[in-house]
């Protein structure tokens, strides 16, 4: 794998060989990663995986004309006609006024900070081993798991440089480290799976095999006998780990390019209160070792701090360069890059916590469901309608009762984000973290 340096150098040849053969501007990204998983079924190997890949993407502009290439061939002849194939390309793309790169005024200057991803291991497969097989023994162990999908640990190392035409350059390495294991509970028509899972720059971050483990099992046992939901519209409970893709739809609704085009359900809202006046969202992308931290965007613009929602209301769109100048506005230091055009993503997210514990969100909830898990992609980011499969458990009485299954929640986004109650519970274990949530008012019917 190459050092952060050699693929500073890489992205740079790359974006220097496309002025040279006519394009008037250039960035291209690098990109490398080394991988080692092992996986382990009822004790025994079940799978060893060792993966090294490489890629690099280039876009070149040519006047308001622009084309992007990529590949993960890095032989220099064949670099050298890929760069001259995308200024061709380029040539002859319809023009496009938004076209270009970001603006040069507003590059990331300076040393980019250090946020720590990177805690130098290297894959031990022995090691690997001993902890996909103890997490899934922890699993296991657990009182009525009958059987097991296996336990998994892996180990990655990751280099990402940046080069632009203009003047940026711009890198960083990080380290991955991730635990689960998946396990059934139960016999033939009655048997329920769960999972448990946590991933960390950081070995020294990952929670314990036993912690890991024993959720997994408890999740799987949790869900026997499941019955069926009460039907109406009810107050709803939403566990962390699927809480978290509310804000993922919010997330969608401020993207510049989702405004640019008129297709979002927050269009012409910005300035209403969609929130109760104590929410808080928060996009942190200096968090040290965050699972999402940058410095810079996926155009070298800096990345900040940034209140999302804030006394109830949004506080404007996330903007890459092309969706700005398309809204005339700036951008914001949200852009995202893959092998083509740019688009727009957040780093660390977090909905801040509320005063209550998850027993007194739900006290006052004479019948209501608590979900665990939700199930397709039924939502309309043109309206905000909302409907999606779901399991989980029955609220009677202020308590959790026994487990539901093959029910549906349904609303609209913009009523759900006026009904939504943060507890106080806000762990960060994922790129995007919420407390657990409560939603008066959702429409739940049988699957």
């Amino acid at each position: 794998m190459l050092t952060v340096s050699e693929a500073l150098d890489r992205a740079q040849m790359m974006c220097d060989a496309a002025t040279k053969a006519g394009a008037d501007a250039a960035d291209a990204l690098y990109y490398c990663n080394a991988a080692t998983s092992v996986s382990m079924r009822l004790g025994a190997l079940e799978d060893v995986e060792q993966s090294e890949g490489q890629d690099i993407a280039l876009r070149v502009f040519v006047g308001q004309r622009s084309a992007s290439v990529s590949t993960a061939d890095m032989d220099a002849g064949e670099l050298a006609k890929l760069v001259e194939r995308c200024v061709a390309m380029a040539r002859e793309a319809p023009e496009d006024p938004y076209a270009g790169l970001a603006p040069e005024a507003l590059l990331f200057k300076g040393e980019a900070p250090d946020l720590d991803l990177d805690d130098g291991s290297e894959a031990d497969p022995a090691a690997l081993r001993e902890a996909a097989l103890a997490v899934e023994e922890a699993a296991r162990a657990v009182a009525g798991v009958t059987n097991s999908e296996g336990g998994s640990a892996s180990h990655s190392r990751t280099r990402f440089a940046l080069a632009t035409s203009h003047g940026f350059l711009g890198g960083y390495g990080s380290s991955g480290h991730s635990l689960s294991a998946s396990v059934i509970a139960g016999e033939g028509a009655n048997m329920q799976r769960d999972y448990g899972w946590h991933s960390a720059h950081h070995l020294a971050d990952l929670e314990s095999v036993a912690e890991i483990g024993a959720r997994a099992g408890n999740r799987a046992v949790a869900r026997l006998n499941p019955g069926k939901a009460p039907v109406g519209k009810l107050p709803v409970i939403l566990d962390p780990r699927v809480g978290g893709s509310i804000v993922g739809h919010l997330l969608g609704a401020i993207a510049g390019p989702a405004i640019a085009r008129g297709t979002s359900f927050l269009l012409g809202k910005e300035d209403q209160a969609l929130f109760d006046s104590a929410i808080v969202i928060r996009d942190e992308p200096h968090r040290p070792r965050g699972l999402r931290s940058r410095a810079f965007d996926g155009e070298g613009l800096p990345t900040a701090a940034r209140d999302i929602v804030t006394g109830g209301r949004i506080t404007g769109w996330l903007l890459d360069s092309a969706s700005a100048r398309q809204l005339d506005l700036t951008p914001t230091g949200h852009a995202s890059r893959g092998g083509g055009a740019s688009g727009v993503a957040a780093s660390n997210l977090h909905l801040a916590p509320g005063g209550a514990t998850p027993a007194a969100l739900m006290a006052d909830i004479q019948t209501g469901v608590y979900l665990t898990e939700l199930i397709g992609q039924g939502v309309n980011p043109v309206t905000g309608d909302y409907s999606r499969g779901a399991s989980g458990f029955l609220i009677e009485n202020g308590q959790i009762a026994g487990p539901i299954a093959e029910f549906t929640v349904a609303g609209n986004l913009i009523d759900m984000f006026a009904a939504l109650t943060p507890a106080n519970d806000l762990e960060f274990r994922y790129g995007t973290n919420v407390p657990t949530l409560r939603i008066d008012g959702m429409t739940v019917a049988s699957g």
